[in-house]
């Protein structure tokens, strides 16, 4: 399934960024999915092999007002194919493209409780200084980090939590006996 994502999202990019729409369709690609992740009477509709692709055609035509006109069509292409289920995938690898192409690195900070937004920005433009790119912060609370922080940057996990290090402990002991 992941390929097929791969697939679809690399097409839908290759279209938008020959009509210079990328960020536009980046937003409705994600507005929709948002949509249909909200709503579990989209999910039947549209996850349903009960309703035939023209019918799910016809409905997201219905659903999406005002789109663009290449992400209406890749809409209704995914429809048609029985696709519409793998859209968060697609979604998932259409945001990764559109972070290289835009330059940006995701960044998300990890805690056990919410932080100062000032301390999450502080943060944030300290990573921009070391790496010299931009970066796409995002903030999340986990209770189960105990306490400390859980910094992704990239594809890199520096783990300063409370619950990281009892887990490095539960390892040495459990070595050492």
């Amino acid at each position: 399934m992941e390929e097929i994502a791969q697939v679809y999202a690399r097409s839908l990019f290759e279209v938008a960024n020959e009509h210079d729409e990328v960020d536009e369709i980046h937003d409705q690609l994600g507005e929709f999915a948002d949509a249909l992740d909200k709503s579990r009477e989209l999910q039947v509709f549209f996850f349903s092999p009960y309703f035939s692709s023209e019918e799910k055609k016809d409905g997201i035509g219905k659903v999406v007002e005002g789109a663009n006109e290449h992400f209406l069509n890749f809409l209704k292409l995914i429809a048609e194919r029985h696709r519409v289920p793998v859209i968060f995938r697609i979604r998932r690898e259409y945001d990764a493209m559109w972070r290289v192409a835009n330059k940006l690195l995701e960044v998300r900070v990890t805690s056990a409780t919410p932080l100062d937004e000032e301390i999450v920005q502080s943060i944030g433009r300290r990573i921009e200084e070391q790496t010299g790119q931009r970066i796409d912060l995002d903030a999340n609370v986990d209770p189960d980090v105990i306490g400390g922080l859980v910094l992704r940057v990239g594809n890199k996990v520096m783990d300063a939590s409370v619950r990281g290090r009892l887990e490095r402990l539960r390892k040495e002991v459990a070595r050492a006996a």
